[in-house]
């Protein structure tokens, strides 16, 4: 079993880069590959206001921003992750994009490299022969925020090897996060249980039976919930809620994974929530 030392993120992203900040953190030197380079530096500026935040906080010393900022390194081209232990990609979720972008890994990684994927939804099997190596390959599902959430969903793949999953295990819990573990299945655990709820509290306001405010409010103070489900949404991505739901829906067929319409035609709008500066609140603030 080889010691990961070096760790490769595909995508810069809003979960990318949290993945890629943690890595750093726990003191892997970390690669992370973006389309160009405009993309890249919108990833590392994200990187660097995240730590920047711990830094006021006083959570992080500045020494220890640049430590982890120095830790990590850009690259536009798979081949620049071609010596790395582990190679997470962090992709959105659409399945020919992550095929494509598996294969071009599957021709950069050394061998023996350890192979996840960060989707939240698409089942394993669709992406394990793009990789080459069906049996290195596993789902290692962060939650958002990366660098605040502790949790992450490790996902055993038809073909995942036994060591494999206790590799990726043990590199789970040298960053410091807690574990649980899923089959094979559409959403894993987490979203299959999510995306009803959240496409539930949608269909509530489509229909008139509740304000936005109002379902997250009775949400909160009448079930203990720390976020109302169309705070939580706003939050997820809109559009990242909806891409889910179809894959959910079109595996299962079950009216409950359904998207409302209403979801489908924020997305449409360009309304995808927080990351947009809109979605069933305002966030342009």
């Amino acid at each position: 079993m080889s010691e990961i030392k070096i760790v490769g993120v595909v995508g810069c992203g809003l979960m990318g880069s949290g993945i890629v900040e943690v890595s750093a953190r726990s003191g892997y030197t970390t690669i992370v590959r973006e389309i160009n380079d405009e993309a890249l530096a919108r990833g590392m500026e994200r990187i660097h206001k995240s730590t920047g935040r711990a830094v006021k906080r006083g959570k992080l010393s500045e020494e220890g921003q640049k430590e982890i900022l120095d830790r990590i390194t850009g690259v536009t081209s798979v081949d620049g992750l071609s010596d790395c232990d582990v190679i997470i990609e962090a992709a959105t979720e659409n399945l020919p994009l992550k095929i494509k972008i598996w294969e071009e890994i599957a021709k950069a990684k050394k061998d023996g490299a350890l192979l996840a994927t960060n989707t939240s939804s698409i089942p394993l099997s669709k992406l394990a022969v793009a990789t080459g190596d069906p049996e290195g390959f596993m789902g290692l599902h962060f939650m958002n925020p990366v660098p605040v959430m502790k949790l992450v969903e490790i996902v055993r793949g038809l073909a995942t090897s036994d060591e494999t999953y206790e590799r990726g295990a043990n590199f789970i819990k040298s960053l410091g996060k807690d574990i649980i573990t899923a089959k094979d299945t559409p959403g894993f655990v987490i979203n299959a249980l999510l995306v009803p709820y959240l496409c539930e509290a949608i269909r509530m306001v489509e229909s008139g039976v509740a304000t936005p405010e109002d379902i997250d409010k009775g949400m909160m103070g009448g079930c203990n919930m720390p976020m109302g489900p169309l705070t939580l949404a706003d939050f997820v991505g809109l559009d990242t809620t909806l891409a889910i739901a179809d894959v959910l829906f079109d595996e299962f067929k079950d009216p409950k994974y359904a998207a409302p319409p209403l979801l489908r035609r924020m997305v449409e709008l360009g309304r995808y929530g927080r990351k947009s500066g809109r979605g069933f609140y305002d966030h342009s603030k």
